[in-house]
């Protein structure tokens, strides 16, 4: 699902700070990110060690195959980066993942169609209260618990790089 949002208004509270491009310094940071999706599970990675893991991720509506066009409702497979992030989401945070690329592009292309964009890993809908919708329930993203997103939202910098396997 799309993940888009206008800026971050400012606030003098500290809420947008803690939502805001963490810091890297003095503390752990990811440099990969492997998602199995068979498996449902996302690994973060640093100099080759997993330092975390999230199980029971959540998929677009036909988790199985690779993304090809817009409105497909499946999450791409392949090497991307995550390449800017959404504090305003209309999930709990959202990390954009850079599908698609240009084989993606040109694939799409080739029968005259949208390959789609604005894949992210995102948290829950904002308007759910608690807990976690059932099921695969994105247009083709990776949703992960609130909890989780924030800790990933973290963890992760822009230009991390993230492998989708099947």
């Amino acid at each position: 699902m799309s993940a888009s949002g206008e800026g971050v208004p400012a606030r003098s509270d500290g809420a947008v700070a803690a939502r805001s491009i963490p810091a890297t310094q003095g503390r752990l940071v990811a440099d990969y990110l492997l998602v199995d999706k068979s498996d449902r599970l996302l690994i973060a990675y640093r100099a080759g060690q997993p330092i975390r893991a999230y199980r029971d991720i959540q998929f677009g509506d036909r988790p199985a195959g690779h993304k090809r066009f817009e409105g497909d409702e499946r999450t791409p497979e392949g090497r991307y980066t995550i390449d800017w992030r959404n504090p305003q989401s209309r999930y709990h945070l959202s990390l954009r993942i850079s599908y698609p690329n240009a084989a993606d592009r040109a694939y799409a292309a080739r029968y005259g169609r949208s390959p789609g964009g604005d894949i992210f890993i995102h948290g829950q809908p904002n308007q759910l209260p608690v807990g976690r919708l059932p099921g695969d329930w994105t247009d083709g993203c990776i949703a992960l618990s609130n909890a989780e997103i924030e800790e990933l939202w973290q963890l992760v910098p822009d230009g991390t790089v993230i492998d989708i396997r099947p």
